[in-house]
């Protein structure tokens, strides 16, 4: 058959199955995405309309394909990139770009830990009225400093803790000299001077600021690498109670923490984990990175969830699939326990973003004690068909059976993983 015919079968055919509109087989080639990841030693599919047959590019060492009953199967071989073209009746109908990233597995958490946060400099949360003789002033915001500042330099000192402060106000309020401050605010450094008050009362020298240096809570542990010890938690950022701004994290800690009891969620009012610190305080691990897709650092010891500590392979955004789903969680002094939810959606991200999937609490034991998602619970992974996917951020506080969840491909980029295999040559 000469290939001008073939051409015009081809397109022939094609036009035919346009034709259909949105009938199954049409659907299924628009679902033919245009470019794809698979991990190494495992296995991505995509459903094609059964006339569609699929070819490996260059680089086929890759991986493997394989075609049944309308359904591609990429397996991935080696780290590297390559690429399948689809064809209809002899006519290249779609190509998918394939990249092969490097296996990687981690471990699932589900613990409920405590959380100690040191800040960058102190914090300033508040004002404090000064009484003085001339009413009460706060020197502080009359210098211009704003809620939610960071001091971070004191007459040229750096200053780290609340403690480091007070002998520069004092020295400054005895010479009636003014103290030279360095703040942070978002992105900015700015400089100001302050002069600190007498407070009649108290016959001590005040500067009119509420500051603080560190914070504590409890979240959820959600996975860590075991060969690295990286590891990731939360979900989310944590910020100050009380600016509700990100906290800058200079260092931090994380410690075993035991849930007492459970406030339960119901409509307009959340639920809560309420959890002490383990009364030895071991440090588990550090903190050193504080953002909005959870905090993160190096684990000191190993720790058990006693229901899943093999590691497990994670999966990328766009494998992700509506339906059913499991949440590892302690509800209970410190037993993590496994609770069916269903992934109501799933968006199949191409860049960073916090909220990746909406999940709903389906297992009558988690709904009768807690009512769904609590607070505390942020962090808990998320295990679909064996793989972890994500974790647990956010609650609806009108419904606290469903809430918001993050792609773990994100956590993973953000404790310093090397997903994409940017390490090594691909």
């Amino acid at each position: 058959m000469p290939d001008n015919m073939r051409k015009a079968i081809g397109v022939i055919l094609l036009v035919s199955l346009l034709s259909v509109g949105f009938c199954k087989p049409f659907k299924e080639y628009l679902l033919i995405p245009a470019q794809t990841s698979v991990f190494e030693n495992q296995t991505q599919a995509v459903s094609t309309n059964a006339a569609i047959s699929a070819e490996k590019g260059e680089l086929s060492e890759a991986f493997t394909l394989k075609q049944d009953h309308g359904r591609t199967s990429i397996t991935g071989q080696k780290q590297g990139r390559s690429e399948v073209v689809y064809d209809l009746a002899g006519f290249p109908i779609k190509k998918t770009k394939v990249r092969v990233l490097p296996e990687l597995k981690v471990i699932p958490g589900g613990q409920s830990i405590g959380v100690k946060l040191h800040s960058v400099g102190v914090l300033v949360v508040g004002f404090h009225q000064v009484m003085t003789k001339d009413g009460k002033k706060s020197p502080g915001e009359r210098a211009g400093i704003e809620a939610g500042d960071i001091i971070i330099k004191m007459n040229g000192h750096k200053i780290e803790k609340m403690n480091d402060i007070a002998p520069f106000i004092q020295k400054a309020g005895k010479t009636g000299e003014s103290l030279d401050l360095l703040v942070k605010r978002d992105n900015q450094k700015i400089k100001t001077k302050l002069i600190p008050t007498k407070d009649e009362a108290e016959g001590k020298y005040r500067i009119g600021l509420y500051i603080r240096d560190s914070a504590a809570g409890i979240g959820t542990m959600t996975f860590f690498e075991p060969k690295t010890k990286k590891y990731g938690a939360l979900g989310h950022v944590i910020s100050d109670m009380d600016t509700k701004k990100p906290i800058v994290v200079e260092d931090g800690e994380i410690v075993r923490s035991t849930v007492t009891s459970i406030e339960k969620g119901t409509g307009g009012n959340p639920g809560e984990k309420l959890a002490r610190f383990s009364s030895e305080r071991k440090t588990i691990g550090d903190i050193n990175r504080n953002s909005p897709f959870g905090i993160f650092g190096t684990l000191h010891q190993p720790i058990k969830n006693n229901i899943s500590d093999k590691a497990l392979p994670v999966a990328l955004s766009n494998e992700v699939k509506k339906g059913p789903a499991q949440m590892l969680t302690v509800i209970e002094n410190d037993k993590v326990e496994k609770f069916d939810i269903e992934i109501v959606s799933t968006t199949p991200q191409k860049f960073p973003a916090t909220k990746g999937m909406v999940l709903k609490v389906t297992d009558p034991k988690l709904l009768k004690r807690t009512g769904g998602i609590v607070q505390g619970m942020s962090g808990s992974p998320i295990i679909q068909n064996g793989k972890v996917v994500g974790a647990v951020t956010h609650v609806f506080v009108n419904d606290p059976t469903s809430g918001y969840g993050v792609h773990i491909e994100w956590m993973l980029s953000e404790a310093g993983i090397d997903v994409y295999g940017k390490d090594k040559a691909s």
